[in-house]
C-alpha cells in the first residue's frame, strides 16, 4: 500500500497575505514612488496649456525653500502653523486622555457603565472633520449663537469675528482636533493599562505604595510603548491636518495665512494649476519632516527607559 502524500499547510499563510501586498503595492507603494519621481519634473497646467513634463532635477525643492519677496520661506511658515496647532490640541488631548484612562481602570473607583462613557467620548471621532468644522464655523461666526449669547449677557457690545484673529482661529482648530481624537486616545490608553499584569498593582499596594508611586513606577513605564504609538500616530495625523482649517478658514488660512497648513499648500498645487512637480516636492519634504519628528518623539519618550 502506497503512503499517502502529506499535505503541507505552510504555503497557505503566504497565500493569505498575498492580497495585502498586492493592494499595498498598487495603492500605496506605487503612488509613493510616482510622487518622488514627479518631484523632479516640471509638470503643470497654465490655462489650457500643459507645460512638461520636463526634468528639472532639484529645482522644485529649491523653489520651495527659497524665501519669498517678504523674506519668509512659505513652506516652513506653514509647517510652523501646522505644528503650533497640533501641539495646542495634542497636549490637552494626551493629558485628559491619560487622566480618563486612569479613572476608568481604577479598581478603587470601580466606575459602573464604562461602556456608555467610552461610547460618548468616542462619538466626536465618528463625525466627519468637514462637518465638525462647518458646525464650529457657524457657531463662532458674527451671527452665530456664541456671539449672540455673549451679547445677551452684556459681555460684548458688538459681534466679534473670531476667525479674523490669530489666537482664536488657531485655538478653534486645535480644540476641534482635541475633541475629535481624545476619545480614541483614551480608549488606546485604557487598553494599554488593562494589559498590565494586575499582580504588579497588588504587590505595590501590599508594599504600601501610594497612588503617585504606582503611577510613576509601574503604570507610566509599562504604558510607554502605547504612549509612543499614540504620540507618533497623532504627530503624523497632525502634520496631515487639512479638513478642519480648510473649512474654518475658507481655504485661505485666515487670518493672514496663520492657519494655513502644509497639506493645504499641497492641495493648492494639485487643485489650481495641477502642478504635480511642486506637489510631489511638498509631499517628499513633508515625508522627511514626519520621519525626523517621529524619530525624535520615539527617542524622547523612550529616553528614560534606555537609561
Amino acid at each position: 500500500m502506497k503512503n499517502k502524500k502529506s499535505v503541507s499547510y505552510s504555503k497557505w499563510g503566504y497565500i493569505f497575505i498575498i492580497p495585502f501586498f498586492v493592494v499595498y503595492i498598487i495603492f500605496n507603494l506605487y503612488p509613493q514612488i510616482l510622487t518622488v519621481y514627479n518631484s523632479f519634473f516640471e509638470n503643470y497646467r497654465q490655462g489650457l496649456t500643459q507645460v512638461g513634463p520636463n526634468f528639472v532635477g532639484f529645482s522644485n525643492y529649491v523653489a520651495l525653500l527659497t524665501p519669498s519677496s517678504e523674506g519668509t520661506i512659505d513652506i516652513l511658515r506653514y509647517l510652523g502653523n501646522t505644528m503650533i496647532m497640533w501641539v495646542m490640541g495634542a497636549v490637552p488631548q494626551f493629558l485628559i486622555a491619560l487622566i480618563l484612562a486612569l479613572i476608568f481602570t481604577s479598581s478603587r473607583l470601580n466606575i459602573k457603565g464604562q461602556g456608555v462613557y467610552k461610547s460618548i467620548i468616542y462619538m466626536p471621532n465618528m463625525i466627519m472633520a468637514a462637518a465638525f468644522s462647518m458646525l464650529f464655523f457657524t457657531m463662532f461666526s458674527t451671527v452665530g449663537p456664541v456671539n449672540q449669547v455673549l451679547e445677551s449677557m452684556g459681555i460684548l457690545d458688538k459681534p466679534i469675528d473670531f476667525i479674523s484673529f490669530t489666537l482664536p482661529a488657531r485655538s478653534l482648530v486645535a480644540f476641534m482636533n482635541f475633541l475629535m481624537w481624545f476619545g480614541n486616545t483614551t480608549i488606546m490608553l485604557v487598553a494599554g493599562i488593562q494589559g498590565i499584569d494586575e499582580s504588579l498593582f497588588e504587590a505595590a499596594k501590599i508594599d504600601g505604595a501610594n497612588s503617585w508611586n504606582v503611577f510613576s513606577r509601574i503604570t507610566l513605564p509599562l504604558l510607554r510603548p502605547i504612549l509612543v504609538y499614540v504620540a507618533i500616530t497623532s504627530l503624523i495625523g497632525g502634520l496631515r491636518m487639512f479638513d478642519v482649517p480648510q473649512v474654518l478658514s475658507k481655504g485661505v488660512g485666515m487670518p493672514d495665512r496663520t492657519t494655513f497648513t502644509v497639506v493645504m499648500l499641497l492641495n493648492n498645487y494639485l487643485g489650481t494649476s495641477k502642478n504635480y512637480g511642486m506637489a510631489g516636492a511638498v509631499s517628499v519634504l513633508l515625508f522627511i519632516v514626519t520621519a525626523i519628528l517621529s524619530t525624535f518623539v520615539f527617542k524622547f519618550i523612550n529616553k528614560k527607559e534606555e537609561k
